[in-house]
């Protein structure tokens, strides 16, 4: 027997199984929806199950319908990539209430919605690269450069045995010759450098 499929369909979204969301679920219903997938779950949960479930059901021409703008995504970015993903199914968006609140369709009237939402996307990952650029060049210009430390030659255990004879903590042996404190670690392993008697390895 076939699915039986409906072209508006809702989707509530709250935090906690302590949270209610029939405020959703009759806006949803009052608004036509004929059917509406749900989530309960915690502000650090990654999964979806009921938005994921709504968006495979969700056909070309289709109305995805949610309360309010929020509800769909909890962060800009998530928003913004599920907008993307909408109308790359050729799926229309309805808001029911907030600043948002309206219908809009891949196509027609609502088109300079997903329009600006890509707009938006497009922006942010030009400001994240703007912000790693950035940052590279600082750390290019501190003598440093991106990723994992280099791991420490034989010149460099060296110094930094000698610098433990010396009584330096792996602190400030780390600091002054550019290396992580894990690796002072790892290659020192001694607890207390303080302890090795000058001229002994650890």
């Amino acid at each position: 027997m076939a699915t039986q499929h409906f072209d508006l369909i809702g989707y509530t979204r709250v935090s906690t199984n302590g949270q209610d969301a029939r405020l959703q679920r009759d806006a949803l219903k009052t608004a036509g929806c004929g059917r509406i997938f749900e989530d309960k779950i915690s502000s650090r949960a990654t999964a979806r199950p009921g938005l994921a479930e709504a968006l495979d059901h969700l056909r070309p021409t289709d109305t995805l319908c949610v309360w309010k703008l929020d509800r769909l995504g909890r962060s800009v970015k998530e928003v913004l990539t599920i907008a993307d993903s909408l109308h790359d199914q050729g799926v229309g968006l309805r808001i029911l209430t907030g600043t948002l609140t309206g219908t809009y369709n891949p196509t027609g009237e609502g088109k300079f919605f997903f329009v600006m939402m890509a707009a938006f996307a497009e922006l942010e990952r030009d400001m994240i690269h703007e912000r790693t650029m950035a940052g590279l060049a600082a750390a290019r210009a501190q003598g440093r450069t991106g990723g994992r430390p280099t791991v420490m030659d034989t010149d460099t255990l060296s110094a930094a045995r000698a610098r433990q004879a010396k009584g330096e903590s792996p602190t400030q042996i780390a600091k002054a010759l550019g290396v992580s404190r894990a690796s002072i670690y790892r290659h020192l392993p001694t607890s207390n450098p303080r302890t090795v008697p000058p001229g002994q390895n650890p």
